[in-house]
């Protein structure tokens, strides 16, 4: 099957062949590499902000090359994209993925020794002159993704990133956490800047990482996720919240309905632009403490922030062809943006 001939069942796109993981896999980690410096560049974020961003980024990236090891020769199983707005991974390959690694001692014991295959590979190639065969190669495949894949970091439904001080701040922490929706199957990056009374970080720990998996796990709007965190912790003052919506990744793969992936798709099929072509689309939602209020009885009184939630600053990173495309179809979607689109490096064939 070729790299244009994709399955496309009702929940997601399976990639059939080795050609098409591979340009999947190249698009998807270029989009990223290329958004964070973009990102840098343009000072879209702050500088702690990025750093954690990164990170997050590089469990993302991490992750898919474990898919690409785990299918590369597996004939029953393929990866399958989500077909919502989203152009990444549907979020239950993250979770098979986490789960395989669960059960890798029993996967590894089911396969046989690495150096009884090499020897059979030598004996194939050398004394017999024949291709390996194929389940020989799932085999060696999954030797490799079972012995060197490491669970701690593979993106997860939900990620939690430490609390870490900022010295010279009227807010002298932030903590950050990320987490795959299972609705929108797109990855988002959270930031809570925060002060503290009568405790420290020591002891307020382990109750701020309970809430905020406990609250913000999922895709809802800021305010929301602000409010919710800050009911659960009577002891933090939140004064700032910030949501990072990470794409959706506009490509030949996704299947969406949104009108930077049909231009996109339409002009690939007409031969405009490339079959690498790409877009990153990108929404920071953010809201901040304005005063405080006084909620519940006489006897169990807690001070709550109230918030003003900023307008979502969107964005969107392509190469220079396809933001010339978008321009010439979509000039008014492009000028409703927050900073016209940031151009990024195109990705070589």
């Amino acid at each position: 099957m070729g790299i244009n001939q994709i399955v496309t069942p009702l929940d997601s796109a399976v990639l059939e062949t080795k050609e098409q993981y591979t340009v999947y896999f190249k698009i998807v980690t270029h989009a990223f590499e290329q958004m964070l410096q973009a990102m840098d560049r343009e000072k879209i974020c702050h500088a702690i902000e990025l750093s954690f961003l990164q990170q997050y980024c590089d469990l993302i990236t991490y992750s898919l090359e474990a898919f690409r090891v785990k299918y590369l020769y597996d004939e029953d199983e393929k990866m399958k994209i989500d077909l919502t707005e989203s152009g990444l991974p549907n979020y239950l390959e993250f979770r098979y993925l986490y789960n395989d690694l669960e059960l890798r001692k029993e996967h590894i014991a089911k396969l046989p020794s690495k150096e009884h295959l090499q020897q059979e590979f030598l004996t194939q190639l050398l004394k017999y002159k024949e291709p390996i065969p194929k389940r020989k190669l799932q085999q060696a495949a999954s030797i490799v993704y079972y012995n060197s894949v490491q669970r701690n970091y593979i993106f997860r439904k939900f990620v939690q990133g430490k609390i870490v001080r900022i010295e010279n701040s009227e807010t002298p922490y932030v903590v950050s956490w990320a987490f795959y929706d299972v609705t929108h199957n797109r990855p988002f990056v959270c930031f809570m800047y925060f002060d503290l009374y009568k405790t420290t970080v020591n002891e307020y720990t382990e109750a701020i990482y309970e809430a905020i998996e406990q609250v913000a796990d999922r895709n809802m709007s800021v305010e929301m996720m602000a409010y919710g965190i800050d009911k659960k912790l009577p002891k933090l003052h939140p004064k700032e919240v910030k949501k990072i919506d990470l794409g959706p990744l506009h490509n030949v793969f996704a299947k969406d309905e949104l009108t930077l992936t049909h231009i996109l798709l339409e002009a690939i099929v007409k031969k405009t632009v490339d079959l690498h072509a790409f877009a990153m689309s990108l929404e920071i939602a953010s809201c901040v403490s304005t005063e405080t209020v006084s909620e519940g009885s006489i006897f169990s009184k807690q001070e709550l922030q109230v918030w003003e939630t900023q307008r979502p600053s969107t964005y969107v990173f392509c190469p220079h062809r396809v933001m010339q495309l978008y321009y010439d179809k979509i000039p008014e979607a492009m000028n409703r943006l927050t900073v016209p689109p940031i151009e990024i490096e195109t990705l070589d064939p």
